[in-house]
């Protein structure tokens, strides 16, 4: 159990730079959004993404618009705000010197 329960926590701080940059190509939907994770192997449930979606948008990173779809409801599409452009690029440069210093210590070099 414990080793879930790690796993999870290593996933759940990645999370924000990985919705970011999924936003940063294009906007997207929640449910696009989801796909894009899971297709990477990182599962998020709906009742993790939203809250994080809406703490985001809080913080001026995310903007969203209401869309009509041909197929069903109306679509919330998420886009990043300039903000969330220039966080983005922070967390990536740090996310950058983390994996870099993890790597030296897990993989030192004999």
């Amino acid at each position: 159990m414990q080793l879930e329960n790690t796993k999870a926590q290593l996933r759940k701080g990645v999370l924000e730079l990985c919705i970011l940059s999924i936003l940063a190509k294009e906007r997207k939907y929640a449910s696009e959004i989801l796909s894009h994770l899971k297709h990477a192997k990182l599962i998020v449930v709906e009742g993790t993404l939203y809250p994080l979606l809406t703490r985001l948008r809080s913080a001026n990173f995310l903007t969203y618009e209401w869309e009509e779809s041909k197929t069903g409801p109306p679509r919330k599409y998420y886009s990043l705000t300039e903000d969330g452009k220039h966080f983005l690029s922070e967390l990536a440069g740090s996310w950058n010197e983390l994996q870099i210093a993890v790597e030296q210590i897990t993989n030192p070099k004999k």
